[in-house]
């Protein structure tokens, strides 16, 4: 890793670019959209199905989805009266793998 010297200053993320990131971060900081997220990992699901896992209403459910929709972490397709989710890309289990890694690290200090 490079050290700072006087002759450049690091170059930070544009304040768009950070601003973007935190909405789209932020959507992570709900342990019940963490819980979805890790059911639908490697197959669709029903909100039903989200919903009995969870122990929480559909309305619930289905109201968490759509936030994780907006900030397209989640994807669907409706086949007849279900609606079947699972997460928009790899990228997004990349980052739940990421978070479970370093969170399974021991905290020095504490």
């Amino acid at each position: 890793m490079e050290r700072c010297t006087d002759s450049g200053l690091p170059e930070a993320v544009s304040r768009e670019e950070s601003e973007r990131m935190s909405e789209f971060l932020k959507v992570f900081a709900d342990p019940d959209r963490i819980r979805i997220m890790s059911l639908l990992r490697d197959r669709e699901v029903c909100v039903g199905h989200i919903a009995r896992a969870l122990g929480k209403s559909i309305s619930a459910v289905s109201h968490q989805l759509g936030l994780m929709r907006r900030e397209r972490l989640v994807r669907y397709v409706r086949d007849g009266k279900n609606t079947y989710y699972t997460l928009d890309d790899e990228h997004i289990s990349v980052l739940l793998e990421a978070a479970k890694e370093h969170c399974g690290h021991g905290r020095v200090g504490k």
